[in-house]
C-alpha cells in the first residue's frame, strides 16, 4: 500500500485482492477509482445490493457512517481511495452551495463512468509521491475543493439516481471467454470460471451468452470437443477411448452418445465416412 496524507485528504492506493470483504461503517466519506485491472464486484448496504463491472476510470462513493453488510471482488485490481472528513463536506455545502450541512447526504453510488471525478483522482494519485513535499499542497487543496464540489452538485442522494442498466457481454469480454473455452475445453469448465472471465454472474452470463453465439455454454463447449473428435477420427487410427479422453468427453460411452447426438452418426461411422486414407497410410 502507497499512501500520503494532506489537510482534510488522505490517499491510499491498494493492490486489492480477490474475495469477499469484512463488513463494516465508513468513519469517512470515501471516494474508490480503479487505477488498473478489470473485475466483478458487488456490495450491499441498507438491503441495496450493487453488482457491476469495473475496471479503469470506474468509480464508486461511501458516505460516512454507511453500514455496508457485504462487498468482495471477483479479481485484484488497483484503487486508489480518497477518504474525506464528513464536516468537510458539511462546511463545503454551507459556503458554497448554501446548503444546510444537517441535510446533505452523499449517495451509496457505485460504477460511476465520470470523466470529471476520473480527472480529479488521476491528478491525485499523480502528486501521491510529493506527501512529503509542500510545493503540491495548494494543488491538492484544490483538487479536493474541486472533488467536494462535484460530490455536492452531483452525488448526494436527492441529486444522484441510479442508472437502469443492463449487464452485456461486449465483443471484447466474449473474446476473452471464447479465448478461454479455445484453450480449455478438452478439460472440466464449470459455468463460474466462465461467468468470471466475462466479469458477469452466472445468471446475466449464461442469458447473454446464449444471445451472442446462439448456444449455451455447455452446448458451445459440447460442441467444440465434438469438432476437435471429427479431426481426430478422420486423420488417425486412435482408439474411440482415446479420443474420447483426449477431447474431453471423460468416458468411451459418453463420447458415443454426445457425438450421435451432435452429427447423427456413431463416431465409427463418421470414420468410415471421412476418413483420410492417405494419411492413415503414412501412418502406417
Amino acid at each position: 500500500m502507497a499512501q500520503a496524507t494532506f489537510a482534510n485528504l488522505r490517499l491510499e492506493l491498494w493492490h486489492v485482492a480477490s474475495g469477499g470483504f469484512k463488513p463494516g461503517t465508513f468513519d469517512c466519506n470515501e471516494v474508490a477509482s480503479v487505477i488498473s485491472g478489470r473485475t466483478r464486484t458487488w456490495r450491499s448496504s441498507k438491503g441495496v445490493t450493487q453488482e457491476y463491472l469495473i475496471e479503469p476510470g470506474a468509480s464508486r462513493i461511501s458516505p460516512a457512517g454507511i453500514y455496508e453488510t457485504e462487498a468482495g471482488l471477483s479479481d485484484p485490481v488497483d484503487i486508489l481511495y480518497a477518504r474525506l472528513p464528513s464536516q468537510l463536506v458539511g462546511e463545503s455545502a454551507l459556503s458554497d452551495f448554501g446548503i444546510d450541512p444537517s441535510k446533505v447526504e452523499l449517495a451509496y453510488a457505485g460504477g460511476l463512468k465520470d470523466p470529471m471525478l476520473r480527472q480529479i483522482i488521476l491528478a491525485l494519485h499523480g502528486v501521491m509521491s510529493d506527501a512529503d513535499d509542500p510545493s503540491p499542497c495548494l494543488f491538492v487543496d484544490g483538487m479536493r475543493a474541486a472533488l467536494v464540489g462535484h460530490l455536492l452538485s452531483k452525488y448526494t442522494i436527492d441529486r444522484w439516481q441510479p442508472p437502469i442498466t443492463l449487464p452485456d457481454l461486449d465483443p471484447r469480454r466474449l473474446k476473452r471467454v471464447l479465448d478461454l473455452i479455445e484453450v480449455r475445453f478438452t478439460e472440466p469448465l464449470s459455468l463460474a470460471e466462465l461467468a468470471a472471465e466475462a466479469c458477469l454472474s452466472e445468471y446475466h452470463f449464461s442469458r447473454l451468452f446464449r444471445a451472442a453465439t446462439g448456444l449455451s455454454p455447455y452446448r458451445y463447449v459440447t460442441v467444440r470437443r465434438v469438432q476437435a473428435a471429427q479431426r481426430i477420427l478422420a486423420h488417425t487410427r486412435a482408439s474411440l477411448l482415446e479420443v474420447a479422453l483426449e477431447t474431453g468427453f471423460g468416458s468411451q460411452a459418453n463420447f458415443i452418445r454426445v457425438f450421435r447426438k451432435c452429427t447423427g452418426l456413431t463416431p465409427g461411422q463418421y470414420r468410415g465416412l471421412h476418413c483420410s486414407k492417405d494419411s492413415l497410410a503414412l501412418e502406417g
